[in-house]
């Protein structure tokens, strides 16, 4: 949600902002609006008390046996105006929160321009592509191959974009999520939390997912929403409160299924497991005050991208330009994984700092001091990883002449010892 009171302040810069992300103007509508709102306001507080002011004039010439019936009369004409200016005052409130929601964030000054992936820029590239004897497989031919990857029965349970995993596969997804874990709360100090994966509509508006992303996610049919993310319950989790300061930052990882309709993906990645309905992900939440967030989110990232570094994967940190920014975030780092099999860099981590528009959006604030005035909280997202598409990252990378896959070491001690994945 954006700042009502900035808009008003500069309309042509938020005119401007939302311009870099291809947005017609808007400001002079919702100014329009605002001024409608405020005049309405003034008027009902002026019959409001002219109507308390008439009250007692009333009663004053009741006490005394005059003729009050002109002073009713205007009380009751004053009753029936009141009432329609209460209507309106909600009707323009609820126009002006309408065209808000809908308006992406606004991005920080660095996010380059560019109109879509292409103009994305490269921060930096680490580990070394590993140079493969053999024509390197694409993770479900590898899997299928073993007979630990199974496609056909999840189609046959569920659809597509599903998959079955079974003996070392199933247990090196369910490894990945448990080192990802150790990780971020061992040496990272975020607190591990166990989320719902159920959540009300408003966790899901409050974190920007609704309603812009309503036809992304999978609704229940008494009105909850299966979470695209544990993003939406780490950090709604902190929803119409006032946090003191020494709270914060507050850092939280959730493992968690998560759930996404993949709409608008028809023909995008319809083999493996690259783009599924359901998938685990490891998520890092932070709550911060403004002026710790910028080194909130490159400490993130950092977070994130250890992971990789500890299982060895080839990874490059993207910068996103403003047209490939996401709709809450106002700047964002993409980690992506080097995949031999497809011969392509792909997202396996998507780190964002939305500042304080999600904490508008759910009235989430913290107080700088004890007798501050209580200020909106920023709040920083993360996937550290996306477990799936990080198996699929050691697969590809970690495969040999005969189909087998290598066990990175960083994982042995979470899969019993095991060094080889082969055919079961």
């Amino acid at each position: 949600m954006h700042d009502l009171r900035a808009l008003r302040a500069d309309p042509a810069a938020f005119d401007a902002a939302l311009a870099r992300r291809g947005e017609a103007p808007v400001a002079a509508t919702i100014v329009r609006l605002d001024e409608d709102r405020r005049a309405a306001v003034t008027t009902l507080q002026e019959k409001q008390a002219r109507r308390k002011s008439l009250s007692k004039e009333i009663g004053a010439l009741r006490r005394t046996g005059a003729d009050s019936a002109g002073l009713e009369a205007e009380g009751g004409r004053l009753r029936a105006e009141i009432e329609g200016l209460e209507i309106l005052v909600r009707e323009l409130d609820a126009e002006i929160r309408d065209a808000l929601v809908t308006l992406p964030n606004r991005l920080d000054g660095g996010v380059p321009d560019g109109a879509d992936e292409t103009a994305n820029v490269v921060v930096r590239e680490v580990g070394e592509r590993r140079n493969f004897a053999f024509a390197p497989r694409e993770h479900y031919a590898l899997g299928e191959a073993l007979g630990l990857m199974d496609f056909e029965t999840a189609a046959k349970l569920s659809g597509t974009r599903f998959v079955v995993l079974r003996g070392a596969l199933a247990r090196m997804e369910r490894a990945l999520g448990q080192f990802m874990l150790d990780l971020h709360v061992q040496e990272h100090g975020y607190t591990e939390t166990a989320v719902p994966v159920l959540v009300n509509e408003a966790a899901m508006f409050g974190t920007d997912k609704l309603p812009k992303f309503a036809d992304q996610s999978f609704r229940t049919e008494d009105g909850r929403w299966l979470i695209p993310t544990a993003e939406v319950p780490l950090t709604a989790s902190v929803a119409g409160e006032i946090l003191p300061a020494s709270a914060l930052p507050r850092r939280l990882v959730a493992l968690s299924a998560c759930f996404r309709s993949e709409a608008g993906a028809a023909g995008r990645d319809t083999r493996g497991m690259l783009r599924q309905h359901q998938f685990q992900k490891v998520e890092m939440v932070s709550i911060t005050g403004a002026e710790d967030s910028d080194a909130e989110h490159e400490r993130m990232t950092r977070c994130a991208e250890t992971v990789l570094e500890r299982l060895g994967i080839p990874y490059r940190r993207m910068l996103l330009c403003a047209g490939d920014t996401g709709f809450g975030a106002a700047r964002t780092y993409d980690l992506e994984a080097w995949l031999p099999g497809q011969q392509a860099w792909r997202e396996i981590s998507s780190c964002s700092t939305t500042r304080d528009f999600q904490a508008r959006r759910m009235n989430a604030r913290y107080r700088p001091g004890t007798d501050a005035a209580p200020e909106f909280v920023h709040t920083l997202n993360g996937s550290g990883l996306a477990v799936g598409r990080t198996l699929i990252a050691v697969m590809e990378n970690y495969q040999n002449a005969d189909g087998s896959i290598t066990v990175p070491q960083a994982l042995r001690s979470y899969m019993n010892g095991l060094a080889v994945v082969s055919a079961r």
